[in-house]
């Protein structure tokens, strides 16, 4: 499965797969949307996961090169 910013992967230390077991440790769902892209904060380089959990979708963060979750939270009714 691709994902959105994959061509960054080559400055990741930490590979997609463990990020979304990272992801899905913090928020246990189904994976809606991923991408890999630089933000500010952390390494600078993130993964970002769309979780659906029930009816909620939350948005984690992870640190491409650490494996820290950088961002954790509930997206709204108009998410970015």
């Amino acid at each position: 499965m691709a994902y959105s910013g994959e061509e960054l992967a080559k400055d990741a230390k930490i590979g997609i797969q463990s990020a979304r077991d990272i992801a899905l440790k913090v928020h246990p769902g189904k994976i809606t949307d991923e991408e890999l892209e630089k933000e500010k904060g952390g390494s600078g380089l993130r993964y970002s996961f769309d979780i659906k959990v029930g009816s909620k979708t939350y948005e984690v963060g992870v640190d491409a090169v650490t494996g820290k979750v950088l961002e954790n939270k509930r997206e709204g009714k108009h998410p970015d």
